[in-house]
């Protein structure tokens, strides 16, 4: 246990959000993902999990010391529903109301069609998955940078 950070973050997820650089990106995967094998694609090459946790807790925890993307539209993403692009199911609200919260305003997150959200996960640093059991609890979070003091 260390102070100041959330206890939810496990070593090996803090060890690849600090190696993240500015623009690398990070997908945070539900239980039906095929998070394992498309984690062998990314560049930390291995599955990396909170498995007790719901997608918004998961979120929560990460966006507690990693910044998001603040110069693109797509700082992150949500997996479409596939046949209803627009609908926002809850496990999403959960996400978007985590996002909001770090940022300090709202900030919607980009629709990523599913097809597409793989293609992109395989190109991620790395992937989280979740213990988080609703469909489409599948999102890509876009690393920011911390600006220097003063």
């Amino acid at each position: 246990m260390l102070k100041g950070l959330d206890p939810r973050l496990n070593a090996e997820v803090l060890y690849a959000l600090r190696a993240m650089g500015h623009g690398d990106t990070l997908i945070v995967a539900d239980t039906n993902f095929p998070s394992d094998s498309i984690a062998r694609q990314t560049v930390v090459g291995d599955l990396l999990r909170m498995d007790n946790l719901t997608a918004a807790e998961a979120v929560e925890a990460i966006l507690s010391v990693l910044p998001l993307d603040t110069f693109v539209d797509d700082f992150a993403g949500r997996m479409e529903i596939v046949g209803n692009p627009g609908e926002i199911p809850p496990v999403q609200a959960e996400v978007q109301t985590a996002i909001d919260a770090a940022e300090g305003q709202p900030r919607p997150m980009v629709s990523i069609e599913r097809f597409a959200f793989y293609d992109l996960a395989k190109q991620a640093y790395a992937v989280i998955q979740t213990g988080e059991r609703r469909f489409y609890g599948c999102f890509m979070l876009r690393k920011g940078v911390i600006p220097p003091e003063g």
